[in-house]
C-alpha cells in the first residue's frame, strides 16, 4: 500500500513538473499577459513541433459588487399579488467565482486542437464544454509544396467553436478568462456566439479577409429544417505595425442568417454578465437572470449585423472603437427591426511591462422595440489595473449605466445603476 501511495505521489510530480515546463504553442494566443491586442493568431512560425504535445492551461476571475439601482417603472402585480416591476434589494458582496480549463493539443505541424471547459460560470455552476475547434496553419499531411506555399497566408479552423464576427470578440472577458479585457464588463449588445462550422483568414502583409459559413445557431440540429439556414461571416481589414511604436487597425465584420429557430449572435454568452442582479426584479436568481446590464434585441429568427472596428495603439496609449447596426426580427414578426451600437475605448499603460493602466469606455446602444418604442442605453466606465506578474492581474473599475424611453411597464423604464467593481484575474 505504500509503495502504491509513493508511486502515486511520483506520477502526480511529474505531472505538475511536465506543466511547469510546458511552453508555447504554434500560432497560438497565451492566456496571460501577452495575449492582449492578439486579434486572429498570426502566420509567424516561432515554435518548433517536436511531437504530440498537450498544453493544460486555466483562467480564473472573482469580483467584489458594490452596486446600486433604481427604477420608475409602473407597478405591475403577477397572480401571486407581487410586483415584478420592483427591482431587488442588492448591495456589496463578492460574486461567485468563475474558472475555465483550457487545452491545446499539438497534433501535427502546424496542426492544433483547442478546447475550453468552463468549470464555473453564473449561468451553469456546473461543468460543461463552451466548444472545440481544429486549426490548420500547415497541411504537412498532404505532403505538397504547391499547398505549404498557400498555407504560408492561410489558415483554415473548423469546430464548434466562437465566431469571427467583429474584433471586440478578442477583448471582452470570457468567463473566467478576464485577461485581455481592460474592464469589468463587456459590451451592452454583446456580440458573442459558439456555432458549428468553419473558418478560412488570409494574411498577408498587414492585409486581413475572413470567409466563414455555420450552422446559425448555437447548438446542432435536424428538427425544422425549413426554418434552419446556414449564417454567413465576413470580415475584411488591414492590421500593421508602422514603426516600433504605431500600430494601426481597422476591420469591417459581417454575420447573416435568412432563418433560424434560436439566433444567438446577441445571447450566445451562456457564462453571463459581471453586474450580478442589476434591473431584475424580486424574483431573480443569479443563474436564471444572467444577462443583467446587457440588452439582446431579440433577432432570434433573421438577422444581419454589421460592424466597423478601428483599433490604433501607439506608445502606451490604446483606442479602440465600435461602430455597429443589426437588422432582424423574431419568427413571430411581421417586420424587421433596427439597433445600433457605439463604443469607444480609451487605455493607457504605462509602468514597467505595462504593468499598470488607466481606462475609460463610452458605448451605447439604442434601436426599434416590437411595441414600436425606440428606447437607448448608455454606459460609462472608468477603470485602472495593475498587473502583480504576467499571470495576475487585479482590476478596478466604476460603471454608470442610464435606460432611457421604455415602457412605463418595463422594468427598464427610469432605470440606471452604478457603482464601483473590483476583479481579480489569474490565466496560464
Amino acid at each position: 500500500m505504500k509503495k502504491n501511495i509513493l508511486i502515486l505521489a511520483g506520477a502526480i510530480l511529474c505531472s505538475f513538473s511536465s506543466l511547469a515546463q510546458q511552453r508555447d504553442m504554434q500560432f497560438w494566443r497565451a492566456y496571460d499577459q501577452r495575449g492582449i491586442n492578439v486579434f486572429e493568431t498570426g502566420k509567424a512560425d516561432t515554435v518548433a513541433f517536436d511531437g504530440v504535445r498537450v498544453r493544460i492551461g486555466g483562467a480564473f476571475a472573482q469580483q467584489f459588487q458594490s452596486l446600486s439601482h433604481e427604477n420608475a417603472a409602473t407597478p405591475f402585480l403577477n397572480d401571486n399579488g407581487i410586483n415584478t416591476n420592483q427591482l431587488m434589494d442588492i448591495g456589496s458582496g463578492f460574486n461567485l467565482a468563475t474558472a475555465n480549463l483550457n487545452i491545446d493539443v499539438a497534433l501535427a505541424d502546424g496542426v492544433r486542437l483547442n478546447l475550453i471547459t468552463y468549470l464555473s460560470s453564473r449561468h451553469h455552476p456546473e461543468t460543461w464544454v463552451k466548444g472545440g475547434y481544429l486549426q490548420f496553419d500547415k497541411l504537412p499531411f498532404l505532403k505538397s509544396e504547391t499547398f505549404d506555399q498557400i498555407m504560408e497566408k492561410l489558415t483554415i479552423k473548423v469546430g464548434h467553436m466562437e465566431i469571427n464576427y467583429g474584433d471586440s470578440h478578442f477583448r471582452r472577458s470570457d468567463n473566467g478568462n478576464a485577461f485581455y479585457n481592460p474592464f469589468v464588463g463587456n459590451y451592452i449588445m454583446d456580440a458573442f456566439a459558439t456555432e458549428i462550422g468553419a473558418e478560412v483568414i488570409y494574411q498577408d502583409k498587414g492585409f486581413l479577409a475572413v470567409a466563414s459559413m455555420t450552422g446559425g445557431e448555437i447548438q446542432g440540429g435536424v428538427t425544422n429544417p425549413s426554418r434552419r439556414k446556414p449564417a454567413f461571416i465576413g470580415k475584411l481589414g488591414y492590421d500593421k505595425t508602422l514603426d516600433n511604436e504605431l500600430r494601426l487597425r481597422l476591420t469591417g465584420s459581417m454575420y447573416t442568417t435568412s432563418g433560424s429557430v434560436n439566433n444567438t449572435l446577441w445571447s450566445g454568452d451562456r457564462a453571463g454578465s459581471r453586474y450580478y442582479l442589476v434591473m431584475e426584479n424580486t424574483l431573480a436568481s443569479t443563474s436564471g437572470n444572467f444577462t443583467s446590464g446587457r440588452f439582446n434585441p431579440g433577432m432570434r429568427d433573421n438577422v444581419t449585423a454589421l460592424v466597423l472596428n478601428p483599433f490604433v495603439s501607439y506608445g502606451g496609449l490604446e483606442l479602440f472603437g465600435t461602430l455597429e447596426q443589426s437588422k432582424g426580427k423574431a419568427a413571430n414578426e411581421t417586420e424587421d427591426r433596427t439597433w445600433n451600437q457605439l463604443g469607444v475605448d480609451a487605455v493607457y499603460r504605462f509602468g514597467s511591462m505595462d504593468k499598470f493602466y488607466l481606462a475609460g469606455r463610452y458605448n451605447q446602444a439604442g434601436g426599434e422595440m416590437p411595441n414600436g418604442l425606440e428606447p437607448s442605453i448608455s454606459r460609462a466606465q472608468i477603470g485602472a489595473g495593475w498587473f502583480i506578474t504576467k499571470n495576475i492581474l487585479a482590476k478596478l473599475e466604476y460603471v454608470s449605466q442610464q435606460y432611457q424611453d421604455f415602457a412605463p411597464t418595463d422594468i427598464r423604464n427610469g432605470g440606471s445603476f452604478n457603482g464601483l467593481m473590483i476583479e481579480g484575474v489569474i490565466g496560464f
